[in-house]
């Protein structure tokens, strides 16, 4: 229920999204709290009723978490945008570079960024 339901109306256009490290805990906390309401309580051996762990939830979903799901779509999406002909409207916006510089101090992440170091982590899994 919550991978077909919930799940897509939280994670709509994520292919665009540059996650942020102070969003991805914010998601990981929506995503236990809303799977432990689907999920219920569970009923000990003795009788008693008690929330499932972190632990057991994780367990529950394997790797399957709102995190990797929004990387896997973000990849999916850069794929299609390289397999698109070069007269289309979303490649000419994708390959576009501005007139203007960066402002000084720490650059903030792009998503062409996101893209890379999502595929190098695929990478050093697949090897």
């Amino acid at each position: 229920m919550y991978q077909t339901l919930v799940r897509p109306v939280v994670t709509n256009a994520c292919e665009t999204w540059v996650l942020k490290e102070n969003i991805k805990p914010k998601l990981r906390l929506f995503e236990r709290k809303a799977r432990r309401r689907i999920y219920g309580p569970t009923k000990e051996s003795d009788g008693t009723w008690r929330i499932e762990l972190n632990e057991e939830l994780n367990r529950v979903i394997g790797n399957k978490n709102i995190i990797n799901y929004i990387k896997a779509q973000r990849l999916a999406w850069f794929g299609h945008v390289h397999r698109m002909p070069d007269n289309s409207v979303v490649k000419k916006v994708y390959e576009w570079s501005s007139a203007l510089t960066r402002s000084l101090g720490r650059p903030k992440n792009r998503w062409e960024d996101d893209v890379k170091s999502d595929y190098t982590l695929i990478t050093n899994l697949m090897h």
